[in-house]
């Protein structure tokens, strides 16, 4: 009974209603088209950019300041260009994070000297990127810049790739046990 009366009710509200036209629409058939990703197309176009206006030679990109490299006096630069590109496999590394630079200058010492002991080539020691001190500024990455070349078994070194810690690494060439 409750429900003949809410019916009632009802045709009473909407009883000068009419219906609403038939929209002139054509029914679509086959599915529609797949999404397009703008920002992806944004970025790839954006990364191509980048890349173009990049550093074009191997002395302009070693005199932007941004990334280490180093390559002994009368070494070929193919040696850097090998260690950029994985040529040597790393085989051990060093971690200098939370060391002030004294005691990461006695670890790095000690950690080439034993390398070489070891008969190792191609060592990674990370340095960081400076966010967690004072300036934010990467204190042990400019004390590695001087320190490594002064060191006789270094033959080459070069900013670490992105998966090996990118600008908060470095990968060294060591000279080979004698």
């Amino acid at each position: 009974m409750a429900s003949d009366e809410m019916r009632d009710e009802f045709r009473k509200a909407v009883r000068g209603v009419k219906p609403l036209r038939q929209p002139r629409r054509v029914a679509l058939s086959g599915p529609p088209p797949a999404p397009l990703a703008r920002q992806r197309l944004r970025d790839e176009l954006a990364a191509l950019a980048e890349s173009l206006s990049g550093p074009v030679s191997l002395e302009s990109a070693l005199e932007s300041g941004e990334e280490l490299a180093y390559l002994s006096h009368g070494l070929p630069r193919q040696v850097l260009r090998r260690l950029r590109r994985g040529h040597w496999v790393i085989q051990d590394g060093l971690d200098l994070h939370g060391l002030s630079w004294r005691q990461a200058a006695e670890s790095v010492a000690a950690f080439l000297r034993q390398c070489v002991a070891r008969g190792l080539r191609c060592v990674r020691i990370v340095h960081g990127k400076g966010l967690g001190s004072r300036n934010r500024e990467p204190v042990l990455k400019a004390k590695l810049r001087k320190w490594l070349p002064q060191r006789e078994e270094v033959l080459a070194y070069c900013q670490a790739p992105q998966a090996e810690g990118g600008g908060g690494a470095l990968l060294v060439l060591l000279k080979a046990k004698r």
